[in-house]
């Protein structure tokens, strides 16, 4: 007989508990442990431990190609390394009102056109998704609609004869499986229900895309193991007050990780954008102290953006550090070595860092731009407005080189800009540059604040921070 065992599943991080507690070991948070029970066969049961011998064959046997699926939205093609993989399976996830369903219906009345498509709605009615069909103009498209959220209901209606080639669900946290006890969006239920869907897909060559909720720290919802079952991992970022939206593949099986893809917010859904660096520079002041250009690399696509800073005096006894798409963390490092580096006091002054357009950036190349907003807020005088800059800052002050410097500057001259503040390049480096831009290498930051002008240190600060 089965025998039946309870656990205790952190609905965060997924992790297992013998005993109930206030507070998950593992990840921290509260009250988030729910009461799971398995139904386990004992040893020695009839049938238990059945087996079948698996068969090898070696790596250079014959393979049948897989033609990628195309969208018709090039940069969520772009984003996927080419196009949708025939058995894959795609987890889109993103903050509530960002967009996710909104993307999903536009690209699957693109693929209807070419492809048996199934969109089956857990959150919305029928006559919801029409609307916002109608919304898009897309209401004609011949896509497959349903609202189902039993997954064996799914599975028994794709596992026929001709079954859709791709599938969209929306969203996984609603499905359930009735062989369980716990409710919708269980940690158990999101594992089950989407083994079952994955198992589905390699079965019938179906391309499975699942939509995920986020948590309120921004990670997809239920265990964390569902990032690892799926080919692929999209989040949708952005801020909902900009008109902007970023597709990012935080992880792809068949493609290249990190690539964004970027969107705007319009009456008719989102449109894509294909020079997002002219979008982001589209409102930028030249003539403003605290502005800097950074010429980043986001995946293997090359974007620019303006960095912004405010440095004001501080009416509180701890000055304010406030970072909006960066990490704040890399922002008190770059000021701690202007300080006592550079001999440049930041005591007493609030700091407000800003990545204009709603971009987020991650890459250690921002270091000098961000530095360089930092000096020119601070001594009240402008970058020149057709420079770039690049590179990342060590402790020491000196300043390290970054990869693909070459596309970094094709962009900024593609765009017209006319200068960039560098890291040194190397002999290889140097001799495949081919670029008109007038390049200034810089070596340390002191270097950086001589380059831009920058009122000069006293000799004995100056003595006691040079860089040899």
């Amino acid at each position: 007989m089965a025998k039946s065992t309870a656990e205790y599943i952190c609905q965060q991080c997924g992790s297992s508990h013998p005993k109930w507690s206030g507070k998950c070991l593992d990840c921290g948070a509260w009250n988030s442990l729910v009461e799971e029970h398995d139904q386990s066969v004992p040893k020695g049961v009839k049938g238990a431990n059945k087996a079948s011998s698996i068969e090898f064959v070696g790596l250079d046997g014959p393979n049948q190609e897989q033609l990628r699926k195309k969208t018709t939205i090039s940069e969520l093609d772009r984003v996927t390394g080419g196009g949708l993989v025939p058995g894959s399976v795609v987890l889109v996830g993103g903050d509530p009102g960002i967009g996710k369903s909104t993307l999903l219906l536009q690209a699957i009345a693109g693929l209807s056109k070419n492809y048996k498509c199934a969109y089956i709605s857990g959150e919305e009615g029928v006559d919801q998704v029409r609307l916002r069909a109608k919304r898009l103009h897309v209401e004609n498209q011949p896509v497959e609609l349903a609202t189902e959220t039993n997954i064996k209901s799914i599975i028994k209606s794709l596992n026929g004869p001709t079954p859709p080639e791709i599938v969209v669900i929306d969203s996984i946290q609603t499905m359930y499986l009735d062989d369980l006890d716990s409710s919708p969006g269980s940690v158990s239920q999101v594992r089950t229900c989407s083994q079952e869907l994955i198992r589905l897909a390699k079965k019938k060559n179906i391309v499975m895309i699942l939509v995920g909720h986020v948590t309120k720290e921004g990670a997809i919802a239920g265990p964390r193991v569902l990032e690892h079952m799926v080919d692929t991992v999209l989040y949708f970022e952005g801020d909902r007050g900009h008109q902007f939206r970023i597709l990012r593949s935080v992880k792809n099986r068949f493609g290249p990780t990190d690539e964004i893809g970027v969107f705007e917010m319009t009456s008719l859904g989102l449109q894509e954008v294909s020079n997002p660096s002219a979008i982001f520079l589209e409102n930028r002041h030249e003539d403003i102290n605290g502005s800097a250009v950074f010429a980043g690399i986001e995946g293997t696509r090359p974007v620019l953006v303006e960095i912004q800073s405010l440095v004001a005096p501080s009416p509180f006894a701890s000055p304010r550090r406030n970072v909006i798409g960066w990490d704040s963390g890399r922002l008190a490092m770059i000021i701690a070595v202007l300080e006592s580096r550079c001999g440049m006091s930041f005591a007493g002054k609030d700091v407000y860092l800003n990545i204009a357009g709603g971009l987020r950036i991650s890459e250690p190349a921002a270091d000098l731009a961000v530095a360089a907003a930092l000096l020119s807020s601070l001594t009240a005088q402008p970058i020149p407005a057709q420079a770039v800059l690049f590179g990342e800052i060590g402790l020491s002050g000196e300043i390290r080189s970054v990869s693909q410097p070459s596309l970094r500057l094709k962009e900024a001259e593609k765009l017209g800009f006319s200068q960039a503040y560098i890291p040194k390049l190397s002999g290889k480096e140097s001799k495949g540059m081919k670029s008109k831009i007038e390049v200034k290498e810089v070596k340390t930051l002191i270097d950086l604040i001589h380059e831009l002008g920058i009122p000069k240190l006293t000799k004995t600060t100056e003595a006691e921070h040079a860089i040899i």
